[in-house]
């Protein structure tokens, strides 16, 4: 399966399985799914000391542990460490669709 269908695969496992549907996620107004998705994308990634932008917070080095304070949701729902690089990618394009489909519900495109 390509990048896409996977992404598809995983967003509705989301809304069935997990009840992230679009009620659920109606209720992120503040960027949370974007921003979930941007940790997901790059939990695990080494890059020396350079700084990444997450949402407004500044992550330096994009290492473990080094910037759990921009995961949007408590230490429960943070279940990055437990995927694979691949499946983190996957679960962050589903979450940056949940939050694309949110901004047209809200006339915001």
């Amino acid at each position: 399966m390509d990048g896409i269908g996977l992404i598809a695969e995983e967003r509705t496992r989301q809304i069935i399985k997990e009840g992230y549907n679009a009620t659920h996620d109606d209720k992120h107004i503040n960027g949370e799914l974007a921003v979930a998705a941007a940790c997901y994308a790059v939990y695990g990634l080494e890059q020396g000391d350079e700084y990444y932008e997450v949402g407004r917070i500044f992550c330096r080095g994009i290492r473990e542990g080094e910037y759990e304070e921009a995961f949007p949701w408590g230490a429960d729902s943070d279940r990055r460490e437990d995927h694979s690089p691949l499946r983190r990618l996957v679960i962050a394009g589903a979450l940056i669709a949940a939050e694309i489909d949110r901004l047209h519900r809200a006339g915001s495109v």
